[in-house]
Order: structure tokens, then C-alpha cells, then sequence
């Protein structure tokens, strides 16, 4: 199926709406199909189980800011 150049601009435009959802979905399509999680909360990583517990796993570094159009090497 091929898109028209005003239909890609529509999704486009909206692309963080559709990858919030999408993220949403697989969430809960993974708890529900008895399988933990793993997600940043308050900057830890958790593992979120099925029944609702949260099990702490380690904490994250805090986010590198990056400007747009900048190169960064990883080390």
C-alpha cells in the first residue's frame, strides 16, 4: 500500500502519539500474557510483574541532553 506524500506528513506529525500507544499496548499485552516488564521509574530500572509488585533492578545514569545535528562517540 503505497502512502501519498500528504497522507506520510499526517503520520508524521503525529508519530510520538502512535509510539506512546503503541508502547501502552505492548505493556499490557505482556503483563497480561503472564510476563514481567522492565521500565525507568523516577530514574531506577524496575521490573513490574502481573500482579502489580515492582522489584527495584539498579539505577540509571541520568539522560545525556543532545542538541540536534550533534555527534557523540561512545566509548
Amino acid at each position: 500500500m503505497a502512502l501519498n506524500e500528504e497522507e506520510l506528513d499526517y503520520l508524521e506529525k503525529h508519530i510520538s502519539e502512535l509510539a506512546e500507544v503503541a508502547f501502552k499496548q505492548a505493556y499490557w499485552a505482556a503483563l497480561a500474557s503472564d510476563s514481567s516488564v522492565l521500565m525507568c521509574e523516577n530514574g531506577d530500572l524496575v521490573e513490574v510483574f502481573p500482579n502489580g509488585k515492582r522489584k527495584f533492578i539498579k539505577y540509571l545514569s541520568p539522560p545525556t541532553p543532545v542538541i540536534r545535528g550533534q555527534k557523540l562517540e561512545l566509548k
